[in-house]
């Protein structure tokens, strides 16, 4: 169906029903990704102070056919909130909607709207004394809105879960701009078809989410840091396992890196405090977090020394401080940024199955290498099965001197996570860099339902077209 660019005449048919500083001309970072691979286009931004003028503008679309990309903090990595291609869009951000509408720790519930900060929402959790339980590395910038639209992931999935599992409700402005009060609090609510499921995930394809009911958490009395060293991505596997006997759900994070990771911050980022003077091969961080009483360092210590027993570790650091626990996760969350500094040639979001872990790294490194000269930098959630399996240039050379080659591991790595029964994107959404995978890969019933939900609820195709399905 076509579609119409949100020009100056679209512009007009709103003047006269929005505030005059509500429509303008974008800037050159709502048009950009972080990976700084694609451009975007856009013909007017709408920067809207509430629901209402949300529903205006989505209304206005809908009638013209203009086609509506949401932008929320801007630090998604598959292209969801650029277009690059088609009439230059409306793009929607709603970082004017950044109201903590509610903090009921007696509930265990804040409500936000879509604008709030991630981080933001964390620190009104914690001046509640609870936790809001979701962490990213991009957390001082992402958005709730953003964070949903995309079912973001982060370091405490294995404990929490995704941002699917902590939205207890939305309040959402459909294609057709009718606002879905569905921002309950309720934990139980079976009555039909559940869309807040729906939409969480959709990446803006759907709907705009402007608000959501979050589930907030006990805050652990204590919480230890421990970052242990394994020989293989085999004895990783047994040691969570023997983790989880030892402290069941207290395992707040755990985390697998690869000795290239610290290789990485040398090279690009040498002010990085590394805590061994040679990286291991491969080693383990984890965190606990505990109630009541319960010593952290004593529970730590009883961990290694079980491991060390059965010779799933070869040496350890237990956190003695804060400042501490900061280093080791600091070297967690630098890794990303020293992957991009010395530029990928290809980057996956991955999840498989925990139990096909070590061989997929076995058989996809070998067949890497039978590629080209390749440096693989594997490192991520290993705890929930996500894997961030990014391979880059052999030393001296640069991204662009395998531009001949970026599709061919692409296609080599996805390949074999789809064999193994695993995801091509675990965290980071299909957005437009996805989906030739999404196709390839998606199972057929799937993607019928999946495009049946899109024609019924958006007929006219101005929802963040080109996103997750092929427009």
């Amino acid at each position: 169906m076509t579609l119409n660019p949100a020009d100056t005449a679209f512009a007009e048919t709103l003047r006269a029903q929005l505030p005059n500083d509500v429509l303008r001309r974008p800037e050159p970072r709502y048009l950009e990704e972080p990976r700084g691979r694609y451009a975007g286009l856009g013909g007017l931004l709408a920067l809207p102070r509430d629901t209402d003028q949300v529903a205006i503008l989505i209304r206005a679309a809908n009638a013209a056919r203009v086609p509506v990309v949401p932008y929320g903090g801007g630090t998604g990595l598959v292209g969801g909130q650029i277009s690059s291609e088609g009439p230059a869009p409306l793009i929607l951000s709603l970082e004017r909607m950044g109201r903590i509408r509610a903090v009921l720790p007696e509930e265990n519930v804040l409500v936000a709207e879509a604008g709030v900060i991630l981080a933001d929402v964390q620190a009104a959790a914690e001046d509640a004394n609870r936790l809001f339980p979701l962490s990213l590395a991009a957390e001082g910038t992402a958005r709730i809105g953003g964070t949903l639209s995309t079912n973001a992931g982060g370091t405490g999935v294995l404990r929490y879960g995704n941002a699917r599992d902590l939205c207890l409700g939305l309040e959402t402005v459909l294609p057709d701009g009718q606002i879905w009060h569905g921002l309950t609090r309720l934990r139980k609510n079976n009555t039909g078809y559940d869309l807040r499921h729906l939409l969480i995930g959709a990446e803006g394809t759907l709907g705009i989410i402007t608000a959501a009911a979050l589930k907030l958490y006990a805050r652990p009395a204590r919480s230890g840091t421990a970052l242990l060293v394994v020989d293989s991505p085999t004895a990783a596997l047994s040691l969570l396992s023997l983790a989880r006997d030892h402290m069941g759900e207290m395992i707040s994070a755990f985390e697998l890196m690869h000795c290239q990771g610290y290789d990485f911050l040398n090279e690009v980022l040498p002010n990085t405090r590394q805590p061994f003077a040679t990286p291991p091969e491969w080693s383990v961080l984890i965190e606990i977090g505990t109630p009541g009483e319960i010593d952290t360092d004593a529970a730590l210590e009883t961990l290694f020394a079980a491991a060390l027993d059965a010779g799933l570790v070869s040496d350890g650091l237990i956190a003695q401080n804060a400042q501490q626990a900061h280093d080791f996760w600091s070297i967690r969350e630098t890794i990303p940024e020293a992957n991009r500094l010395i530029g990928s040639v290809s980057s996956h979001d991955i999840s498989v199955p925990l139990g096909a872990i070590p061989d997929f790294i076995t058989r996809a490194t070998k067949a890497l290498n039978a590629l080209g000269d390749f440096r693989i930098n594997c490192f991520g959630h290993v705890g929930d099965g996500n894997l961030h399996y990014n391979v880059f240039p052999a030393k001296g050379k640069t991204r662009a001197d395998y531009e001949d080659l970026r599709d061919a591991v692409k296609r080599l790595v996805h390949d074999l996570v789809h064999e193994v029964g695993g995801s091509f994107s675990a965290e980071h959404g299909v957005g437009r860099v996805k989906v030739d995978d999404l196709e390839r890969y998606g199972d057929p019933a799937k993607l019928a339902a999946m495009r049946a939900i899109k024609a019924a609820l958006d007929p006219k195709g101005i929802m963040n077209p080109g996103a997750v399905l092929r427009s």
